[in-house]
């Protein structure tokens, strides 16, 4: 008989302390309600004691969602641990998650501890969490480069404390899927009582492993897998979502395994994170890149049209990706572009449908043919929720190899136009400057990425910043088929969030 393999998501956790991704409490609740409907069984919601936005996103979440697991992070800490177990006082399926080192390498040069030290902390940790909690997770971390007899040793004090759940976490991606396998079978013969919770495992993705490693532990006794949509999460990620979720799928004879995954929702998940984050996908990201079911090579055509299974192992259909039907373009009608929308699993009021089209028709007279890559830029880029304190009106640049660069803008200012010109090395460095000038904000930029959303010269340019302001700092993107004006609009969302942080503050 198949068994089933819990997925725990740490996308709101793991996921987004990765560089750069900064999400607010809409978005934040946005992405665990999408989580609900892919139907995880856990959702960790994030680490309360880290931050107050961090711990109001929690209490927010478990407000609206019931019927799933709400996790957080705490370390083996007891404020960490009364704080978590406030921001989960209304869940209706709490776990509190917490955790310390069990490396050698980690208790002398982090935590400066002993080993008896760490084992004690860690049971007392697990302790406290049950006075919040019936089902509480606890992680030795950096498991696998730590002494495994030392190891069973300190699960097996998190046992006898009450913890229902003892995660394994590859936390450096450091292990090979054959010495990972043989950790958790080890555990799983030496440790007392682990036959009566349940073996998760969280690995990461440093070495390309995080996957591999995730699924052969299923074959060894783990029950568990802790993922991230995209594979998001601190350095090179965690095992991805979507990939664990169509291997146990699609090799389910072979693996005897089942998950409980909605896997039609993985498409709309997939792009939602990636929009909220603004970690783009790469194309040749396995099931949810934008070639992972392209064919061009012409064997492969021939193949394909003849039989899917040629070149297929899985059908787009099946995780709610469809290919496109309708050709958009500047002379398409209302209707066919609210189908389209609609095709594309997209719901929108008719305000914000009206506001989508026309900006549709604007894109349409500069590109020409618009495509789905297209419409989803446009709908997910260009009807965010963010208040806009600041709105281009318009711009000029003037730039050249004999020429110093200049530009002129006027931006709406709660309703005022204040127009405002600057010198740069070049066009959007002058712009930016031109911008601060007018909107007297004083910001450092970061870091600035462009891509292009779609194919061909008329591509649509998505450009995400990262800017800071004083101890705030915050992600901007925007779209355009002008890079300049993608540009501009991107810093303009990021000043936005900054005056939104400021207020909330």
């Amino acid at each position: 008989m198949a068994k089933k393999i819990y997925i725990f998501d740490t996308t709101l956790r793991d996921g987004e302390q990765a560089p750069g991704i900064h999400l607010n409490i809409r978005e934040k609740l946005e992405i665990a309600e999408q989580l609900d409907k892919i139907n995880v069984d856990t959702i960790e919601a994030g680490f309360p004691i880290s931050s107050k936005s961090d711990f109001n996103a929690v209490q927010e979440i478990v407000k609206k969602i019931r019927n799933r697991a709400i996790a957080v992070l705490a370390r083996a800490v007891p404020k960490d641990i009364d704080v978590a177990g406030e921001a989960l006082k209304n869940a209706s399926n709490p776990v509190i998650h917490t955790f310390i080192s069990s490396s050698d390498i980690h208790l002398q040069y982090q935590f400066k501890k002993t080993r008896q030290e760490a084992l004690e902390l860690a049971k007392e940790a697990v302790k406290r969490a049950r006075k919040y909690t019936d089902i509480v997770e606890f992680s030795a971390m950096d498991a696998t480069r730590s002494d495994w007899d030392f190891l069973c040793r300190m699960y097996e004090a998190a046992i006898e404390s009450g913890a229902k759940v003892l995660n394994v976490p590859d936390t450096v991606g450091y292990a090979l899927p054959e010495e990972y396998s043989r950790l958790i079978e080890y555990l799983s013969k030496n440790v007392k009582g682990i036959e009566d919770v349940i073996i998760s495992v969280h690995c990461h993705n440093d070495l390309g492993l995080a996957v591999a490693n995730s699924i052969l532990a299923t074959q060894y006794g783990a029950r568990q897998i802790e993922v991230a949509v995209n594979g998001i999460g601190e350095r090179a990620g965690n095992a991805s979502l979507e990939e664990i979720a169509m291997i146990i799928d699609t090799r389910k004879k072979d693996l005897n395994l089942y998950t409980d995954i909605n896997l039609k929702e993985i498409m709309r998940t997939s792009s939602l994170v990636k929009h909220l984050t603004g970690y783009w996908v790469a194309p040749n990201k396995a099931i949810v890149g934008k070639n992972a079911f392209m064919h061009e090579a012409g064997i492969h055509q021939d193949g394909m049209l003849k039989n899917r299974s040629t070149y297929e192992i899985m059908k787009p259909e099946d995780i709610g990706s469809k290919p496109s039907q309708l050709v958009l373009g500047k002379h398409s009608g209302r209707h066919a572009f609210v189908k389209r929308v609609s095709e594309l699993g997209f719901k929108l009021k008719e305000e914000d449908l009206e506001k989508a089209f026309d900006r549709f028709k604007d894109l349409a007279e500069k590109k020409g043919e618009i495509n789905d890559y297209d419409l989803r830029a446009i709908i997910e880029n260009e009807l965010r929720d963010v208040k806009e304190h600041f709105k281009l009106k318009y711009y000029q640049v003037l730039s050249g190899t004999s020429i110093k660069s200049t530009a002129t803008v006027g931006i709406n200012i709660d309703g005022k136009l204040v127009e405002s010109a600057s010198y740069g090395d070049g066009p959007i460095d002058a712009s930016f400057k031109a911008i601060d000038a007018a909107t007297k904000m004083k910001v450092k930029l970061i870091d600035y990425n462009i891509e292009a959303v779609s194919e061909g010269k008329d591509a649509i340019g998505a450009v995400k910043i990262i800017v800071s302001s004083q101890d705030v700092e915050v992600m901007g993107s925007g779209i355009s088929t002008d890079i300049i004006e993608a540009s501009i609009k991107s810093y303009l969302d990021a000043l936005n969030r900054i005056m939104i942080s400021k207020t909330q503050a």
